[in-house]
């Protein structure tokens, strides 16, 4: 039975377990008080929501499927975070950061349609070949 959930990587849970850290960071790092210092060249702070979004679609779409659950969802993400930030009384709910979130999730999304998408599948041979034990 061809079951297209099932994902063919030998190491799909470090790939997925990565995934889910990246969110984990993404989810502190958004509503930790004070950011460390970046420069704020040509709009790096959007810059920075643009790229983690747009790493974490493509990253999900490859180490899970390509399906339309994982733009939703980081989508919502990055809104609630950006409305929690509201709350937290020290940050602020900015608009322009859902809009640079939301452009990230869409390029990741189309990148999984381009011959990037199968980096992880490339990576995750790569490694199998490394750590795989010769046979005598």
């Amino acid at each position: 039975m061809n079951d297209p959930t099932r994902n063919p990587y030998r190491y799909a849970a470090v790939w997925r377990g990565l995934g889910w850290i990246m969110v984990a960071a993404v989810v502190v790092l958004s509503l930790v008080p004070q950011l460390p210092k970046a420069p704020s060249l040509l709009g790096w702070d959007k810059a920075q929501h643009f790229l983690a979004y747009a790493v974490l679609t493509a990253w999900f779409c490859q180490a899970y499927s390509r399906h339309w659950r994982w733009p939703a969802f980081f989508v919502a993400l990055g809104a609630l975070l950006e409305l929690l930030q509201g709350f937290t009384g020290i940050r602020t709910t900015d608009p322009f950061d859902i809009l640079a979130n939301t452009i990230g999730v869409s390029i990741g999304l189309g990148l999984s349609f381009t011959p990037l998408a199968s980096g992880l599948r490339r990576f995750d041979d790569l490694v199998s070949r490394c750590l795989e034990t010769p046979s005598e």
